[in-house]
Protein backbone atom coordinates (compact mmCIF):
# COMPACT_ATOMS: atom_id res chain seq x y z
CA UNK A 1 0.00 0.00 0.00
CA UNK A 2 3.19 2.21 1.20
CA UNK A 3 4.38 2.02 -2.25
CA UNK A 4 1.22 2.05 -4.74
CA UNK A 5 -0.88 5.40 -2.76
CA UNK A 6 1.86 8.00 -2.43
CA UNK A 7 2.16 8.53 -6.27
CA UNK A 8 -1.28 7.75 -6.92
CA UNK A 9 -4.25 10.20 -8.05
CA UNK A 10 -8.03 10.39 -7.41
CA UNK A 11 -10.63 10.84 -4.35
CA UNK A 12 -9.92 7.77 -2.39
CA UNK A 13 -5.73 8.36 -3.00
CA UNK A 14 -6.35 11.57 -1.36
CA UNK A 15 -8.12 9.86 1.65
CA UNK A 16 -5.55 6.90 1.85
CA UNK A 17 -2.69 9.61 2.06
CA UNK A 18 -4.50 12.08 4.37
CA UNK A 19 -5.90 9.85 7.05
CA UNK A 20 -3.50 8.67 10.11
CA UNK A 21 -2.44 5.26 9.94
CA UNK A 22 -0.82 2.63 12.21
CA UNK A 23 1.25 -0.29 10.20
CA UNK A 24 1.92 -2.92 13.25
CA UNK A 25 4.96 -5.04 12.25
CA UNK A 26 8.08 -7.10 13.93
CA UNK A 27 9.93 -6.42 10.94
CA UNK A 28 9.80 -2.98 9.55
CA UNK A 29 12.65 -0.60 10.61
CA UNK A 30 10.37 2.73 9.78
CA UNK A 31 6.93 3.48 8.45
CA UNK A 32 7.65 6.72 5.99
CA UNK A 33 4.33 6.78 4.24
CA UNK A 34 2.72 10.43 5.44
CA UNK A 35 0.63 10.03 8.57
CA UNK A 36 2.15 6.55 9.39
CA UNK A 37 3.19 5.66 12.64
CA UNK A 38 5.12 2.45 13.34
CA UNK A 39 4.03 -0.35 16.06
CA UNK A 40 6.24 -3.03 16.78
CA UNK A 41 4.71 -4.50 19.99
CA UNK A 42 1.82 -5.82 21.68
CA UNK A 43 -1.01 -4.77 18.81
CA UNK A 44 -4.02 -5.52 21.19
CA UNK A 45 -2.78 -2.95 23.53
CA UNK A 46 -1.98 -0.43 21.21
CA UNK A 47 -5.74 -1.19 19.81
CA UNK A 48 -7.20 -1.12 22.89
CA UNK A 49 -5.81 2.30 23.55
CA UNK A 50 -7.05 3.33 20.03
CA UNK A 51 -10.29 2.06 20.54
CA UNK A 52 -10.42 4.66 23.60
CA UNK A 53 -9.71 7.58 21.59
CA UNK A 54 -12.11 10.42 20.19
CA UNK A 55 -12.22 10.17 16.88
CA UNK A 56 -13.65 7.87 13.54
CA UNK A 57 -13.42 4.56 13.52
CA UNK A 58 -10.71 2.14 12.94
CA UNK A 59 -10.05 -0.10 9.72
CA UNK A 60 -8.02 -3.39 8.84
CA UNK A 61 -6.82 -3.29 4.97
CA UNK A 62 -5.36 -6.83 4.25
CA UNK A 63 -3.93 -8.27 7.57
CA UNK A 64 -5.56 -11.62 7.95
CA UNK A 65 -2.75 -12.37 11.02
CA UNK A 66 -3.76 -9.21 12.66
CA UNK A 67 -7.20 -9.76 12.14
CA UNK A 68 -6.80 -13.20 13.47
CA UNK A 69 -5.27 -12.17 16.39
CA UNK A 70 -7.39 -9.04 17.25
CA UNK A 71 -10.51 -11.22 16.79
CA UNK A 72 -8.97 -13.58 19.44
CA UNK A 73 -9.09 -10.57 21.62
CA UNK A 74 -12.35 -9.58 20.93
CA UNK A 75 -11.34 -6.23 19.81
CA UNK A 76 -13.42 -6.26 16.66
CA UNK A 77 -16.48 -4.88 16.26
CA UNK A 78 -17.38 -5.01 12.94
CA UNK A 79 -16.31 -7.30 9.95
CA UNK A 80 -16.78 -5.62 6.60
CA UNK A 81 -16.33 -8.06 4.20
CA UNK A 82 -15.69 -7.76 0.38
CA UNK A 83 -16.19 -11.21 -1.68
CA UNK A 84 -15.30 -10.69 -5.64
CA UNK A 85 -16.24 -13.24 -7.89
CA UNK A 86 -12.50 -14.62 -8.56
CA UNK A 87 -10.79 -17.67 -7.23
CA UNK A 88 -7.10 -17.47 -6.64
CA UNK A 89 -6.87 -21.19 -5.63
CA UNK A 90 -4.37 -19.82 -2.93
CA UNK A 91 -3.86 -17.18 -0.34
CA UNK A 92 -4.00 -16.61 3.86
CA UNK A 93 -7.40 -17.01 5.16
CA UNK A 94 -8.76 -14.13 6.88
CA UNK A 95 -10.28 -16.40 9.59
CA UNK A 96 -7.96 -18.66 10.72
CA UNK A 97 -8.20 -22.06 12.41
CA UNK A 98 -9.53 -21.67 15.77
CA UNK A 99 -10.75 -23.97 19.37
CA UNK A 100 -13.86 -22.28 19.42
CA UNK A 101 -16.65 -20.87 16.99
CA UNK A 102 -17.50 -17.57 16.51
CA UNK A 103 -20.69 -16.67 15.42
CA UNK A 104 -21.63 -13.52 13.59
CA UNK A 105 -25.06 -11.51 12.57
CA UNK A 106 -25.25 -10.33 9.52
CA UNK A 107 -26.12 -6.14 9.19
CA UNK A 108 -26.14 -5.34 5.53
CA UNK A 109 -25.48 -7.44 2.37
CA UNK A 110 -24.87 -5.51 -0.99
CA UNK A 111 -24.59 -6.10 -4.91
CA UNK A 112 -22.36 -4.16 -6.75
CA UNK A 113 -22.34 -3.80 -10.75
CA UNK A 114 -19.21 -5.19 -10.85
CA UNK A 115 -20.40 -8.60 -9.02
CA UNK A 116 -18.26 -8.04 -5.92
CA UNK A 117 -20.96 -8.35 -3.18
CA UNK A 118 -20.02 -6.46 0.57
CA UNK A 119 -21.45 -7.95 3.63
CA UNK A 120 -21.31 -6.47 6.92
CA UNK A 121 -21.22 -8.76 10.16
CA UNK A 122 -21.08 -7.95 13.76
CA UNK A 123 -19.51 -10.98 16.38
CA UNK A 124 -22.90 -12.62 17.98
CA UNK A 125 -21.06 -14.55 20.19
CA UNK A 126 -18.31 -17.48 21.16
CA UNK A 127 -18.96 -21.36 21.45
CA UNK A 128 -16.15 -23.23 22.62
CA UNK A 129 -15.55 -26.04 21.07
CA UNK A 130 -15.61 -29.71 23.61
Amino acid sequence: MAAYWPSAKGEVAEIMNAIPKVVFSKTLARADWNNTRLVKGDAAREVRHLKQQPGKDLLIFGSAKLTASLTREGLIDEYRLGFNPVVLGAGSPLFKPESRTMKMKLLEARALQTGCVLLRYEPALAVEDG
